[in-house]
C-alpha cells in the first residue's frame, strides 16, 4: 500500500480534491505510515520519500511554507512528527528540521486554552475540544518533550486527555462523543454538557491512536502514565462491543448499526485494528483484543481492499471529512455525518490501512521474543556527546542513538520480534540476572574514553558463570584502531575465540563492493532470508574448541559460534549491525543487512534455555 500511495503521489502529496500542496494534518499522517514501513524494511526509499517532502516545506532558517502560525490550528501539528524523525538522523542540514519542529511546539505553547487548559481545536473554532484534536497535538508534543527534555509537559500531555475523558464520555456505552464546547454556545452543542450530538467512528478513532501512540514517548516512571492506560483498557471493550459480528469491521456511526444510511467504513476501523493490536502486543490491554484486531484486519481486508488492474493497491469506503460548526454549519446530527461523500484512497484510510498493516505484521512474528530479554552493555562501551540541549548524552551503539551511529533499528527489530530491550551497567550477578541475551559492543580505547571499563577478572568471571547457565552472549569487536581488544580478547578466549590483529574488508569510499560478504546458500542456519551482507573494516576470529566457524571467507573466520555449559557465544570483528548500515540510507540496495539483523536477532532468541 506504501508503494501504491508513493506511485500516485510521486513527487508531493495531493490533499482530497486540492490541486496546490500545503502543510497539512493528512500529510504528517501518511508520512508516519511512510516511516513504520521504513522501520519494517529498512529500504531507503521511504526515508527519502520523507526527506523529498518535508523539504518543499521547510526553509533553512526553519521557516515552514504555507503554514500559517496565526490560526492556530492544532490541524497543522501531525507533520511535526516527521520534522522529529529526520532531525534524529545523521544529515548536514537536521538543525532545520529542529527549527521547524520549535515553531510547532511554539504554536503549542501559545494555544488558545479552555478555562481548564484544553486546547481549542482552532483559533477560529473557541472553547472547543475534539477528539481529532488529541491525534493531531499529542503524540508530537510527547515526542518532542522526551527528546528535548521538557519533563514537565507531560502532565500537560495527561490533561488533554482527561479532560476528554471528563467532558466528552458517554456515561452509558463508554463510547466518546465528536467534541464538546466548554462555553455551550455552539448550536451543535447540548445546553447542559456541551457535547456534540452524535458517536462518530473516525473520530474515536483518532483519540485511540493518540493513546497508543503518546504512550511510546510518556516516562515509564510518570504518575499520571497510568491514566492513560486506564483510558485505553476502558476504551478497548467498548471498541469489542461496537465491532460488527459479521463484516469484523466497524460503521460510520459506530452505535447505529443497520440503521438506514450507515455504512461500514474504512479509515475508523483501520485505526481501532491498530489501537487494538499495539495495545495489546504491549500489553496496555488484555491480549484476548488482539483477536478483535485479527477479526477486524481480516474483514478491512475483505471489504475495503482491492487491487488495481495496473497492480497497485486501492482502500475503498473511507468518509472524506466530518466536522462540526463552520460554513456551510455542520450541525453533528446523524444525517450530516452520512452526507459527507466517500473517498476511494482518501489519506485518512490510507494511512491508517498501513498503520494497521504494519501492527498485523508484527503480531504474526512476537512469539520468538516473547518473555526475553536482550541487553546491550552501556559499561565497556561508554561515550558521551553533547545533546540538543548542550547536555551531554549518550551514544554510539544504544538502543536509543537514532543517527548512524547507533543501536536504535536494530533494537527496534528486537522488540518487534517480542523481546525487551535493556540497557546493562557493569556485568554482575545481578545486573545479569534475568537478561536472556547480553551484547557487548566495541569496548572503549582511552581515546574513545578519557577513563574506559576495561574487561576485567571479576567481570569476566561473572560472564562466564551466567553463558555456563544459559545465557546467550554477543561479542561485537572492531578494528584494531578502534577497539580495545586486550582485554576483550580476555574475556573471548574463555570460550575459544579470539580477534585477531588483522584488518580486512578495508573499503574505499563508496566502493562498497570492497565489504562484501556471500551467505552460502548451504549455510543458512543463522540467515535464513540474507545472502549479500556488508561487514567494512573488520577483525577476523582465531578459533579454538569448543567454538568453531559459521561464515569464512577467502580463509578468514568472520562469524564464530561456542557452545559453553548451557549457553552460547557468537561472535564477529565489528559492529556491522548499526543504524548506518541497515537503514538502507548509505549502501547500495543489493546489500541485505536490514534482513541478516532480522535473521540474527530471531536466531539468537531462539538459543536461549527455556526457563
Amino acid at each position: 500500500m506504501a508503494d501504491s500511495f508513493i506511485t500516485r503521489h510521486k513527487d508531493s502529496i495531493l490533499v482530497g480534491k486540492n490541486t496546490i500542496t500545503r502543510w497539512d494534518y493528512e500529510q504528517g499522517l501518511m508520512l508516519k505510515a511512510i516511516e513504520k514501513v521504513w522501520c519494517r524494511t529498512g529500504e531507503g526509499k521511504y526515508f527519502e520519500y520523507i526527506r523529498k517532502d518535508i523539504d518543499q516545506y521547510v526553509q533553512a532558517d526553519g521557516s515552514i511554507r504555507t503554514y500559517k502560525f496565526d490560526e492556530f490550528n492544532i490541524d497543522n501539528i501531525p507533520p511535526g512528527r516527521a520534522l522529529l524523525t529526520l532531525y534524529q538522523q545523521s544529515q548536514p542540514d537536521k538543525e532545520k528540521y529542529k527549527k521547524a519542529a520549535d515553531l510547532l511546539w511554539k504554536q503549542l505553547e501559545q494555544q488558545p486554552r479552555t478555562k481548564e487548559g484544553g486546547y481549542w481545536h482552532k483559533k477560529r473554532y473557541p472553547y472547543q475540544m475534539w477528539l481529532d484534536g488529541l491525534f493531531m497535538g499529542e503524540p508530537f508534543a510527547a515526542e518532542y518533550s522526551a527528546l528535548f527534555n521538557h519533563p514537565d509537559h507531560f502532565e500537560d500531555i495527561a490533561k488533554q486527555f482527561a479532560l476528554i475523558e471528563k467532558y466528552a464520555v458517554d456515561e452509558k456505552t463508554g463510547l466518546v462523543y465528536h467534541a464538546y464546547d466548554e462555553s455551550r454556545e455552539q448550536k451543535w452543542a447540548d445546553p447542559k454538557t456541551g457535547r456534540s450530538p452524535n458517536f462518530w467512528s473516525r473520530a474515536i478513532g483518532w483519540y485511540a491512536v493518540a493513546l497508543v501512540d503518546v504512550l511510546d514517548y510518556f516516562p515509564k516512571d510518570h504518575p499520571r502514565r497510568a491514566d492513560l492506560i486506564k483510558y485505553l483498557q476502558r476504551l478497548a471493550p467498548v471498541l469489542a462491543r461496537y465491532q460488527d459480528k459479521d463484516s469484523g469491521v466497524w460503521y460510520q456511526m459506530i452505535d447505529q448499526g443497520t440503521r438506514k444510511g450507515n455504512y461500514l467504513e474504512a479509515s475508523a476501523s483501520c485505526m481501532f485494528v491498530y489501537a487494538l493490536a499495539k495495545g495489546s502486543r504491549l500489553g496496555y490491554i488484555p491480549e484476548s483484543f488482539a483477536e478483535n484486531a485479527k477479526k477486524g484486519y481480516q474483514g478491512i481486508l475483505k471489504n475495503f481492499v482491492e487491487k488495481e488492474a495496473d497492480g497497485l493497491l486501492s482502500l475503498n469506503k473511507t468518509v472524506s471529512v466530518g466536522g462540526l460548526g463552520g460554513t456551510p454549519y455542520r450541525d453533528g446530527s446523524y444525517e450530516y455525518y452520512l452526507s459527507e461523500p466517500i473517498r476511494k484512497n482518501d489519506l485518512k484510510g490510507v494511512g491508517p490501512f498501513i498503520f494497521a498493516s504494519v501492527e498485523m505484521e508484527i503480531a504474526n512474528e512476537t512469539a520468538v521474543g516473547k518473555d526475553k530479554t536482550v541487553g546491550l552493555d552501556y559499561h565497556f562501551n561508554h561515550e558521551f556527546r553533547k545533546g540538543a540541549n548542550g547536555e551531554n548524552e549518550r551514544f554510539h551503539y544504544t538502543w536509543e542513538d537514532r543517527q548512524h551511529s547507533g543501536f536504535w533499528l536494530w533494537g527496534n527489530t528486537i522488540r518487534e520480534l517480542g523481546a525487551k530491550t535493556v540497557s546493562v551497567p557493569a556485568p554482575t550477578a545481578a545486573s545479569l540476572k534475568g537478561i536472556d541475551i547480553y551484547i557487548i559492543v566495541d569496548p572503549d580505547t582511552k581515546k574513545e574514553t578519557s577513563v574506559p571499563n576495561f574487561i576485567g577478572p571479576d567481570d569476566i568471571a561473572s560472564i562466564e558463570k551466567w553463558v555456563k547457565a544459559g545465557g546467550v552472549l554477543v561479542l561485537m569487536a572492531n578494528d584494531t584502531s578502534n577497539c580495545e581488544i586486550p582485554h576483550f580478547n580476555q574475556l573471548a578466549k574463555v570460550f575459544g575465540i579470539q580477534f585477531s590483529n588483522k584488518s580486512r574488508n578495508m573499503v574505499q569510499g563508496t566502493q562498497f563492493e570492497q565489504g562484501k560478504l556471500l551467505i552460502p546458500a548451504d549455510n543458512k542456519s543463522i540467515f535464513k532470508t540474507a545472502s549479500k551482507i556488508y561487514i567494512k573494516e573488520l577483525s577476523p576470529l582465531i578459533l579454538t574448541p569448543p567454538a568453531k566457524s559459521v561464515l569464512t571467507d577467502q580463509g578468514d573466520v568472520i562469524l564464530g559460534i561456542s557452545k559453553y555449559g548451557k549457553g552460547l557465544v557468537f561472535a564477529v570483528g565489528d559492529p556491522w549491525l548499526y543504524n548506518e548500515y541497515v537503514d538502507g540510507r548509505r549502501i547500495d540496495t543489493s546489500f541485505e543487512n536490514f534482513e541478516a539483523s532480522k535473521d540474527l536477532a530471531g536466531w539468537l532468541l531462539k538459543q536461549v534455555v527455556k526457563k
